[in-house]
């Protein structure tokens, strides 16, 4: 009866210790969640990066107001007619 007893100690202890610190242990799984969390919210703020370039697509696919809006602001261009004013904020170093 000793000797079974002291089997199923030694069982234990193995299976304790690959529970702890063998191959997909404990900590690894938790670890692993975390991972998977972080993944997840990258993969959902690409998913919403994503939608806005296609709304940004459909709407120059669609007219000429995106197209319009965008010279503007990234090349600076005026409709003929236009006066165009530049304010430039002074920079003081005291």
């Amino acid at each position: 009866m000793k000797r079974f007893v002291l089997l199923m100690v030694i069982l234990l202890a193995v299976l304790q210790y690959r529970l702890w610190f063998g191959e997909n242990s404990v900590p690894e799984y938790f670890q692993l969640e975390q991972q998977i969390a972080n993944q997840q919210q990258s993969n959902t703020k690409l998913v919403e990066r994503n939608d806005i370039l296609r709304e940004e697509i459909s709407d120059l696919r669609r007219g000429t107001g995106a197209i319009e809006e965008r010279a503007r602001n990234e090349l600076g261009m005026v409709k003929q007619g236009e006066t165009f004013y530049r304010v430039v904020g002074s920079t003081s170093s005291q």
